[in-house]
């Protein structure tokens, strides 16, 4: 138990790291969510200054054999659409820049920040 705690931080650490794009296609700021693992622990997410125009799969939750994150929240400078299906499938929802966060009934599997024309 405690070595699986142990590589779920060390794997958050690691993306987390990996989600700060190196590219001037960032939206500034953070997007949040929240979720619960396979241990029924809630845990929360934060991805600094995300890549834009392109399909984010949210670490943890990106795929159809886990339980979708929950309550995102969009604090970038960019609108956010999220999608209830991984590669950005399925029911979606806008997130305005700065915005307020979502409640639990909103379900994340995917983002897309639309940069500025």
């Amino acid at each position: 138990m405690k070595l699986r705690s142990a590589v779920t931080a060390g794997l958050a650490g690691l993306v987390l790291a990996l989600a700060v794009p190196g590219s001037a296609f960032a939206a500034t700021g953070d997007f949040g969510y929240s979720f619960t693992d396979d241990e029924g622990r809630a845990l929360s997410v934060t991805l600094h200054h995300p890549s834009s125009d392109a399909c984010v799969n949210l670490p943890y939750v990106g795929s159809e054999w886990v339980e979708p994150g929950h309550s995102p929240h969009n604090d970038t400078d960019q609108w956010a659409t999220v999608y209830e299906g991984a590669d950005c499938t399925g029911p979606t929802w806008k997130l305005r820049p700065h915005g307020k966060p979502a409640t639990e009934r909103l379900k994340v599997r995917s983002v897309y920040f639309q940069s500025p024309a």
